[in-house]
């Protein structure tokens, strides 16, 4: 590792001395444009309650608040076998989930199946044929020549979709590269049994559910201080538990008012109308360029799937500009392809821990063939910051949204998403963001803020897409076999399958 420099110190006082006239200035207006400032987080939240109340209204609004069915958190003493489906992109997860006496413990046995992408691209009968075959390999291998009777089966099926009851679910559009005739608008429930009961695959499904919602329980399970699920990932979403009776669009139902159901906010849709979120003119590009303008908004401001873009942006700008000199006589043509930069390179941007970026410059010359000078270098690590940072900030908007609206003084959030768990400072940064928007002067135990203290703490989340899945199907046999049928399709087949009363 010799004349890489020195290790980057904490501070970086001093690092722009060297730094020309026009590029300064280049990062104060690039500071300008993405600092979120106190006030504004303030403002941003107060219209994120009123948007997420307008959801669960009669009218609706841009963010759907769909009900899950999913009603209530578990209690801890859930016990019995499940199985768990993860239909993601790319893999598809099947679990095994046995859930014994001990209260919060479980035990997890799991396999890892490819998606074939001939499949995305496929018929319907193809998809839920494949699906079905990967089960029937999964109980084959795990229980070889034992007599089975019907597993139970949460779906974690995180593609939107309108739900009537928690065993059924009908798509809206399909994402994550699939684009299979056919599957849209229709529920997805019928077919996917078909090919199950055609391979005599002892399996009934029980909860069709969404990744953000499994995230929400199956970190209460653990934790009871639970009261917010999150994904900040690819994309964004949020799940939390709202009383019927502060759902208007659901009071035809003549639900028990303080019954809780599990909203999936679905919040990525935020300000579709463009009244508060402080969009650059890079934000605007991403959206005008994106495959659905005009959705989607506050997603594109904080998701992992858009920050290496706006990186990308500015960079490409600032080159093209007549202000400044950047990258000055260097072929950028490899950074001029649209969303060629991940949200990984922003990651070790910020991770180079050289005090001359030399991990940086490495990257640079490999992956775009560019020669940075070293005030450019400082330049894109400050640029990495402030995009970082801004999504971090944004994102406590929603959580701060949803603990205001609730009266939550103190609360766990469970957190899920390449972004929280591989972003480099995204948990500190959210965590300040929180502290302002919430006016926090001491911890949740009257003492000074730090680690284990704030009141309201976003945290690692329990396996949502696996766990979440089996309990909540655990929790919909329950309510079943309690004659407790709201929100459920085929109660019928699940008392036949699963026992209990009416």
């Amino acid at each position: 590792m010799v004349g890489l420099g020195p290790r980057r110190q904490p501070s970086r006082k001093g690092s722009m001395a060297d730094v020309p006239h026009d590029l300064k200035q280049e990062i104060q207006r690039l500071e300008e444009l993405f600092t979120v400032d106190t006030a504004k987080l303030k403002a941003i939240t107060d219209h994120f309650i009123s948007e997420l109340q307008k959801g669960l209204s009669k009218e609706g609004g841009s963010i759907p608040m769909n009900p899950t069915w999913c009603m209530g958190f578990p209690t801890g003493h859930e016990t019995g076998t499940f199985l768990a489906l993860d239909m993601g992109g790319t893999n598809l997860r099947v679990c095994e989930i046995t859930l014994p006496e001990e209260k919060g413990e479980f035990d997890i046995i799991q396999s890892k199946y490819r998606m074939p992408e001939e499949l995305k691209s496929g018929t319907a009968e193809e998809l839920w044929g494949y699906i079905a075959d990967c089960l029937q390999q999964f109980i084959e291998y795990h229980h070889e020549e034992e007599k089975l009777d019907k597993i139970p089966l949460g779906f974690t099926f995180s593609y939107p979709a309108s739900q009537d009851y928690i065993d059924h679910g009908v798509l809206q559009r399909w994402t994550k590269g699939f684009d299979i005739d056919g599957v849209e608008g229709h529920d997805v429930v019928p077919p996917f049994e078909k090919a199950l009961e055609e391979r005599g695959v002892p399996i009934k499904l029980t909860a069709l559910i969404n990744d953000t919602t499994g995230t929400l329980i199956a970190s209460s399970y653990t934790d009871s201080e639970m009261k917010i699920g999150c994904i900040f990932g690819t994309g964004c979403n949020a799940a939390y538990m709202e009383t019927c009776g502060n759902i208007p669009k659901l009071e035809h139902m003549k639900l028990d008012p303080n019954q809780e159901i599990a909203i999936n906010c679905e919040w990525g849709a935020f300000d579709n109308e463009h009244k508060i979120l402080p969009r650059t003119p890079y934000d605007i590009i991403i959206d005008k360029d994106s495959p659905r303008p005009g959705q989607q908004a506050f997603e594109k401001m904080i998701a992992g799937l858009y920050l290496g873009e706006l990186f990308r942006l500015v960079l490409v700008d600032l080159h093209e500009s007549k202000n400044v000199k950047f990258f000055e006589g260097q072929d950028i043509s490899a950074l001029q392809k649209p969303y060629s930069i991940d949200a990984s390179v922003l990651s070790d941007i910020e991770n180079d821990p050289y005090e001359n970026l030399q991990e940086t410059a490495d990257n640079f010359k490999k992956i775009f063939n560019i020669t940075p000078t070293k005030p450019e270098l400082e330049l894109i690590r400050r640029l990495t910051e402030l995009i970082g940072t801004r999504s971090a900030r944004l994102s406590a908007c929603g959580v701060g949204a949803i603990c205001k609206k609730k009266g939550y003084k103190t609360a766990h959030v469970g957190a899920d998403g390449s972004v929280f768990n591989k972003y480099p400072h995204f948990k500190a940064r959210g965590a300040q963001a929180l502290k302002e928007i919430l006016d926090w002067e001491t911890g949740r135990d009257g003492k000074a803020l730090g680690k284990g203290h704030d009141p309201v703490e976003i945290m690692p989340a329990e396996d949502g897409s696996g766990v979440g899945a089996a309990l909540i199907a655990a929790l919909t046999l329950k309510r079943v076999q309690e004659g407790k049928l709201m929100g459920i399709r085929d109660p019928e087949s699940m008392l036949k399958n699963f026992g209990g009363q009416k």
